[in-house]
């Protein structure tokens, strides 16, 4: 890896595990870009970075690799997994298959209490985009979505979903962010429940698909 290719790593401490540490981190640099596509990353390089040893930095990178995030590549490394135009239209059109009708059949003002206990996790994203802090706005926005998806109470789905969102990372997020744009869409959930509440199934429908649409819009930057 080159010069340029060196990351603006933390060096890890022992209040979790390594191998959990340096999972976070690595999340985080691909999050906001640092890691690019294409790149292949090695272990000890980065472990170097680190100030720890090869090993967690290599089980924190099979961690990734089973995300989809990142792939081995043999006897260099790990390189940060590349999604084509069509890859993230395809992911686009599952979740909007997925996730669009499920979050409408939720809509009951009977279930008000149970979209209220959400409200600060969705006021969480609201809180991360408005002081950029892009890992606290992922971690929080998956964090909704999955227990949101939790009430239809088919748990299958959710996994499905989960795992659809960790492969189709949110590409352009820190250019959003950066634009000040970030914001408008994090308040899409609070939006949501407010007709989620409401018993609005027509409109619950059409704020998930247009987020849906929103996040494809943010992979296109």
């Amino acid at each position: 890896m080159a010069a340029d290719d060196r990351l603006d790593l933390p060096v890890v401490g022992e209040r979790q595990s390594l191998r959990e540490q340096v999972a976070h981190a690595l999340r985080a640099a691909l999050i906001t870009g640092e890691m690019r596509p294409g790149v292949v990353y090695s272990a000890p390089v980065l472990a170097a970075q680190f100030g720890v040893s090869a090993t967690p930095v290599r089980e924190a990178m099979l961690d990734l690799a089973k995300e989809g995030l990142v792939e081995a590549v043999r006897n260099k490394g790990f390189r940060v997994t590349e999604l084509s135009d069509r890859d993230l239209d395809e992911l686009t059109e599952i979740r909007q298959l997925i996730e669009v009708p499920t979050i409408a059949r939720l809509a009951d003002s009977s279930r008000a209490e149970e979209f209220e206990l959400l409200r600060p996790v969705a006021q969480e994203i609201v809180d991360a985009a408005e002081r950029a802090d892009l890992l606290a706005y992922v971690d929080a926005d998956l964090r909704f979505h999955v227990e949101l998806l939790a009430l239809s109470g088919n748990a299958h789905l959710v996994e499905v979903v989960r795992d659809l969102r960790n492969r189709a990372r949110l590409y352009g997020l820190s250019q959003l962010s950066e634009r000040g744009t970030l914001t408008d869409s994090a308040r899409e959930h609070l939006d949501l429940l407010d007709a989620l509440k409401a018993g609005d199934r027509s409109e619950a429908e059409r704020i998930m698909g247009e987020h849906i649409h929103h996040v494809r819009d943010i992979w296109a930057e």
